[in-house]
């Protein structure tokens, strides 16, 4: 189950599905620890116990291990996550005689963490939390176990769960089998001598400072038991009061208790409340001193209950949606192509419908009871637009087995305008409804009109509220310009369109797709409809010196939109077509940068490439449907007086690589793949005794029933290097601003650091999809970086699903036998990764060193080879 906010406010259905009248009664004494959890069973959310368990999708990444007996888990860096195990039944400590509850623990040295005790007068009973702090984490698996009496105030005859949280890194971290321990057993834990000295409504808050143990120990790690208060000058202290209630029964109900956490440093009044059964108030105070004047402050933490809007999808990225067929929480969201089309585009989506069109987003398994009173979004839809909101809920939070529940835009009261406004989908229009196992929200019967939704959340309370998406930092848009300057070389015109097949020196060109652009009248119109879509022009069919034009200027002449990049092309070092590979690599340039309504000047030094072996010229990445129409294209020796536009600053680029450095290297450099082929993979490297790359999309690693965390984690255990692949998989040139191409960048460098804990500054482009844009971007967010292409390529996009699979064998060898040593595939397909022996086989007969991208690429913080 996924769900935001934190244990403490658990809805009621979760902790206690029904009591028994018998629950508390006719237990026997104890005589042996009682296991909470082994996690065994985590996969269908139960504890030993049967009860329910979960993170609620809060960490960043979670696993269970049956073999060893933990959980691994890494904690999001924002201090939102938290793991519990509840009790449908409740616990009596007192009766059973249970003492303490102890359990191995590793974390970050120097970590902390916070447990979580929640008791309450009966089992279906609103709870009351209770903390304590764990500090002082060695690093090294430890055994954790802290006393029962730890908690004054709480009632230990009604144990309903515990939580943790609080935990003070992100970084990977375990918990390993849960108990309570047994007063008249083995391994009871001593009674501790701390006593309470506030009033049986409250309880105080303690801090454990954990001893050394390794992971064989058996002793309790915890120390003496002590209140974190402290005082400056003579400022009187006093305990500060938090209150956390909850409810655990299926009515919601409010805890009369409190819990008081004593971590003041100065008198102060608390003024904590709770008016929901899920809510939490903390409270610390905080002394800071001005001209020897003790003054005091406080400052509210927010409770780990209290409500936030919880985004469902901001329509952030098209390839989250219509690729990976992600919402912003990661969960499944899908048309299943039933729409005439989807577009996602500044933070909108708009579905065109059809005849028996439907759209829907998951949730996982939100909680919304006592909490979230409905969902809002701003539509945009013509006048007479008609359809069908379902919300669903799962008594099992499945969204296999679900009850379903509609309301027609009328039964909302809705009507549309044309014109974007704020809209609530309340729950209490769906009778029937579980509000506490909300998994998915479904839009159907279509009346055939285009619908734009707007940013789509859970809201708080009753009241509907717009959910406000946070600020989006820009790219940054260099305004410096460089003086014009003149060169003593000669004009060179390289075309004037004269010619469909070649150009003003009499050499090649041409375009990818001859449907999209024209040459007629002595100019070019292009209007290409993908940024993969380049128009070329050469200059030599081998290599031209073009040193001696350092000074001079690159001039387009055109028409229409500017917005395309410019790029020139550096042939391989024999100057051999028939070599891999071909070209070799090329720097990219905005022509928007350089322009003026009609001209585009861009200095020659500003491509960064070996100019004594240019090979021509490249039009590409158009980013808008506008025509662009080009009349010459010419090496100028200035800039004429009438130029009207300015020359920009170079703004770096990432560099562009298509074949190792090292001499005598071959990387096999591999992309998306999918869990279940990952084994075989690791399989055939590890037998074949190589190293490789794998680039990720960042994606998939949160989302844990990929299982790709664990993937990348083994691989990187393994020794094999994991890169860089966009979070979404989109094509990056293709993205509508410098703020998107951030995004993407962005959030997979951070998915990976938080999932893999490692970081990299290799990026292989989504379909190859290169431009200035985005190689300027990369090189802005991560100094450094490299673009990493190919220069063998199996095809396996091409052949892997058809009836001659074989001919990705072919492809491979094809491009192996023209020098290339740099490869792209997939573990997409069975049929590649059978093949993925043979193309080691081929790859090693050449003689070369098989070894990873950043070893290939001579990269100083590589490993040995």
């Amino acid at each position: 189950m996924r769900g935001v906010g934190t244990v403490l406010a658990l809805c009621a259905s979760l902790l206690v599905p029904e009591v028994s009248s018998r629950s508390l009664f006719a237990r026997a004494i104890c005589s042996t620890n009682l296991l909470i959890d082994n996690y065994s069973k985590y996969s269908s959310h139960q504890n030993s116990l049967g009860s329910w368990t979960s993170d609620d999708g809060s960490m960043t990444s979670l696993t269970a291990s049956t073999a060893n007996k933990k959980l691994t888990f890494t904690p999001k860096t924002d201090g939102s996550s938290y793991f519990y195990t509840t009790f449908s039944n409740c616990i009596s400590a007192t009766a059973d005689r249970y003492n303490a509850i102890t359990f191995p623990f590793k974390g970050p040295a120097g970590g902390s963490f916070t447990l979580e005790l929640q008791t309450a007068s009966s089992c279906p009973a609103a709870y009351t939390s209770y903390y304590y702090d764990v500090t002082g984490l060695t690093g090294s698996t430890q055994t954790i176990t802290v006393p029962l009496s730890s908690f004054p105030g709480a009632n230990l005859a009604v144990i309903k769960a515990w939580a943790w949280s609080g935990f003070s890194a992100a970084g990977s971290w375990e918990l390993g089998e849960t108990s309570f321990v047994c007063a008249g057993g083995p391994t009871s834990a001593p009674v501790s001598s701390t006593t309470s000295t506030s009033s049986s409504s409250s309880s105080t808050r303690s801090t454990t400072s954990t001893t050394s143990t390794t992971s064989t120990s058996s002793s309790s790690s915890s120390s003496s038991t002590r209140s974190t208060t402290s005082t400056t000058s003579t400022t009187s202290t006093t305990s500060t009061p938090t209150t956390s209630t909850g409810t655990t029964g299926t009515t919601s109900t409010s805890s009369t208790s409190s819990t008081t956490r004593p971590t003041s440093t100065t008198s102060t009044t608390s003024t904590s409340s709770s008016s929901s059964s899920s809510s939490s108030t903390r409270t610390t105070s905080t002394t800071s001193t001005s001209s020897g004047t003790g003054t005091s402050t406080t400052s509210s933490i927010v409770p780990s209950g209290t409500c936030q809007p919880l985004l469902i999808d901001d329509w952030a990225s098209q390839s989250r949606l219509t690729f990976l067929f992600y919402n912003a929480m990661n969960q499944p969201s899908s048309d299943d192509g039933t729409m005439t089309s989807i577009v996602v585009a500044n933070n909108r989506v708009t579905l065109t419908p059809k005849s028996g069109s439907y759209f829907y987003s998951s949730f996982g398994c939100v909680s919304a009871a006592n909490r979230h009173g409905g969902i809002s979004l701003r539509i945009k839809a013509a006048a007479g637009t008609t359809f069908t909101v379902q919300m669903q809920s799962s008594a099992t939070c499945s969204t296999g087995a679900f009850n379903p529940y509609d309301r027609t835009t009328a039964q909302l009261g809705w009507t549309f305008d044309g014109t974007e406004k704020l809209y609530n989908i309340p729950f209490s229009s769906f009778s029937g409804l579980d509000t506490s196992k909300l998994v998915s929200i479904l839009f159907i019967s279509f009346n055939n009109k285009p619908v734009t939704f707007g940013p789509m959340a859970f809201y708080c309370g009753n009241t509907p509220t717009e959910y406000i998406l946070p600020p989006t930092p820009t790219g940054s848009d260099p305004t410096s310009t460089v003086p014009v300057t003149s060169s003593t070389a000669s004009a060179l015109v390289i075309d004037q369109f004269a010619n469909p097949d070649t150009n003003a020196l009499g050499f090649w060109h041409g375009g990818d797709d001859p449907s999209q652009y024209r040459i007629s009248g002595g100019k070019l119109t292009v209007n290409f409809q993908d940024t993969d879509y380049s128009f070329y022009s050469q200059i030599s069919a081998s290599c031209r010196d073009m040193s001696s034009f350092e000074s001079s200027y690159l001039h387009i002449a055109y028409t229409g939109s500017n917005l395309f990049t410019v790029s020139l092309q550096q042939h391989n070092s024999g100057c051999n077509e028939a070599v891999a590979p071909y070209p070799e690599t090329w720097d990219d340039v905005e022509a928007r940068r350089y322009s003026s309504a009609s001209d585009i000047y861009i200095p020659i030094s500003h491509f960064n490439i070996v100019k004594s072996r240019v090979i021509g010229v490249a039009l590409k990445a158009f980013q808008t449907s506008t025509s662009t129409v080009i009349s010459r294209i010419e090496i100028a020796s200035t800039v004429p007086p009438s130029f009207t536009g300015s020359i920009s600053a170079k703004i770096p680029t990432a560099p562009l690589l298509f074949a190792c450095k090292r001499p005598n290297s071959f990387a096999f450099a591999i992309d998306d793949g999918v869990p279940e082929l990952a084994q075989q993979v690791m399989k055939i490297i590890n037998d074949e005794n190589i190293k490789v790359t794998f680039f990720t999309v960042g994606a998939p690693l949160r989302d844990p029933s990929t299982n790709m965390s664990n993937v990348y984690t083994e691989m990187l255990a393994r020794g094999h290097q994991v890169a860089l692949h966009s979070y979404t998989h989109p094509k990056m040139e293709s993205l509508p601003s410098e703020a998107a191409i951030d995004w993407e960048l962005q959030q997979d460098i951070t998915a990976v650091q938080e999932t893999l804990h490692t970081s990299s500054k290799y990026f292989r482009p989504p379909f190859g999809n290169t431009g200035a844009r985005s190689r300027q971007r990369l090189q802005a967010i991560i100094p450094g970086s490299q673009v990493i292409h190919w220069s063998v390529d199996c095809e396996d996009w091409l052949w892997a699903t058809t009836s001659t699979p074989e001919k990705q064998l072919d492809a491979f060898r094809r491009d192996v036998n023209k020098g290339g040593n740099l490869v792209v595939m997939h573990y997409l397909y069975p049929s590649t990764v059978n093949y993925l022996k043979q193309f080691i086989q081929i790859a090693r007969a050449t003689g070369k060193q098989l070894m990873r991208v950043d070893q290939c690429m001579m990269d100083p913080n590589a490993p040995p080879l």
